[in-house]
């Protein structure tokens, strides 16, 4: 369960995992439970189009793409020489 959120300058990824394995065998049974939550905050260096963010999630690798807003991007600025 992944849960992906963006609050101003923030990014926010939480998740919990949850699996059991049980193992069967002639003399013994054995089932594990393993638990766990996580959360990660990133702080993003600059303004960002929320409208435009992708998260994609393929083959246990979780891409969060997170486009520059339109104030965000780069500008030249002149230099003028005296």
């Amino acid at each position: 369960d992944i849960e992906i959120s963006l609050a101003g300058d923030t990014l926010t990824v939480k998740g919990e995992k949850k699996e059991e394995t049980t193992q069967k065998d002639e003399r013994f049974y054995r089932t594990e439970r393993c638990y766990g939550a996580f959360s990660r905050s990133i702080r993003l260096p600059s303004a960002v189009d929320g409208a435009k963010v992708l998260a994609v999630f393929h083959n246990g690798v979780l891409t969060v793409t997170v486009p520059k807003g339109p104030e965000a991007k780069a500008a030249t600025i002149p230099i003028k020489v005296t």
